[in-house]
């Protein structure tokens, strides 16, 4: 110990050995908001969005360009063509107080058929967010297909063998140049990407984040934007998923799920039961503290946990409750939020004895 009113933090993930969570003190400095994805209520006018996160006290917006988005609040080739466009753009969000946290490009850019469009879409938001001075895109990893596949292949099991052998490609010859290649894009750029985990992605959980941040070996560049819902259903315990990404959390989205326990009990919770019949799946999105055990509890924990590695930024409030008014939910969240959110940097520290 370097002295006796110092604890130092340090972790190694279980599965890797890897250091993940930076050594800290008492931490300094450290300050989180609350912000919206405007998707959430992708139905009103940009205006009108921006509007609903300052009623709610929110400090920052998330604004998606297109790819699985129908980018209803950017004009993505306007952006990158014009200046104007930009100002305008940014000159809407600063009016009303608010800082842009993150552009979201999420799609499928490794996918064998519409990968490139997808990939332009990318390219084209880290340009934007490069030319706004937006720290961070948020994306989805991508899911290629097997070799000679014309659709994505998620692989969940290690049997048959053949898996592994879908798998080895899929990672080696598709993912890992691709990221290399748009992680150097970025850096030029000045912007970090933000990979969301998520089911039928190939990151879909802690230990693929790492896998994919460890093999492109950028880790200033690539990171986690944790979406703990998609963990959620697969049976992840968050607390562990924070510790073990540690300082490779880049930027955070708030949404929660909650299972059906009946058909859960009856089928397990991997269900391809379209998301907008609710009351015939196993799990659902929903509106935060009425999904997850513990409500505010559990994201009371959430955020302790997040300071406790360094987390320093947003939580954005991600609406996709389909027995819930998006409004409504978008305001509910941000009340439990602001209940448990540690806005204001620490700053007590032991007596000098």
């Amino acid at each position: 110990m370097a002295g006796p009113n110092r604890c130092l933090l340090l972790w190694l993930s279980p599965r890797t050995g890897r250091h993940v969570s930076p050594a800290l003190e008492t931490p300094k400095g450290l300050t989180m908001k609350i912000g919206l994805i405007t998707d959430s209520v992708g139905h009103l006018p940009f205006e009108r969005a921006l509007d609903l996160a300052k009623e709610h006290g929110l400090s920052s917006v998330e604004v998606a360009t297109g790819n699985w988005s129908e980018s209803p609040h950017a004009d993505l080739p306007a952006l990158v063509s014009s200046a104007e466009a930009r100002a305008g753009f940014a000159g809407k969000i600063a009016d009303r107080g608010l800082s842009l946290s993150a552009l979201n490009a999420n799609g499928n850019q490794l996918h064998p058929v519409s990968g490139p469009e997808h990939n332009k879409v990318v390219r084209d938001t880290i340009e934007v967010a490069g030319a706004l001075g937006v720290p961070t895109v948020v994306m989805m990893s991508g899911l290629p297909g097997a070799r000679g596949d014309s659709s994505p292949n998620w692989i969940t099991t290690s049997w048959p063998p053949e898996n592994l052998d879908v798998l080895a490609y899929q990672w080696d010859e598709v993912a890992i140049p691709y990221w290399k290649e748009l992680a150097a894009f970025a850096r030029d750029k000045g912007v970090r990407l933000a990979i969301e985990a998520c089911g039928a992605q190939l990151v879909h959980s802690a230990s693929t984040m790492l896998r994919l941040i460890d093999s492109v070996g950028a880790p200033e560049t690539v990171g986690a934007n944790l979406d703990p819902s998609h963990l959620m259903w697969m049976g992840a315990d968050i607390p562990t998923v924070i510790r073990t990404l540690g300082s490779s959390i880049f930027h955070v989205h708030a949404k929660d799920i909650r299972v059906n326990k009946p058909e859960a009990a009856r089928d397990g919770l991997l269900d391809t039961v379209a998301i907008t019949n609710p009351g015939d799946r196993a799990w659902n999105y929903v509106t935060l503290g009425l999904g997850h055990p513990g409500g505010a509890t559990f994201w009371a924990d959430f955020v302790y946990m997040l300071r406790s590695v360094g987390y320093d930024g947003t939580l954005n409030i991600e609406h996709e409750d389909a027995l819930v008014n998006s409004v409504e939910g978008v305001g509910r969240a941000a009340d439990l939020l602001k209940q448990v959110t540690l806005v204001d940097a620490p700053d007590w520290t032991p007596a000098q004895i």
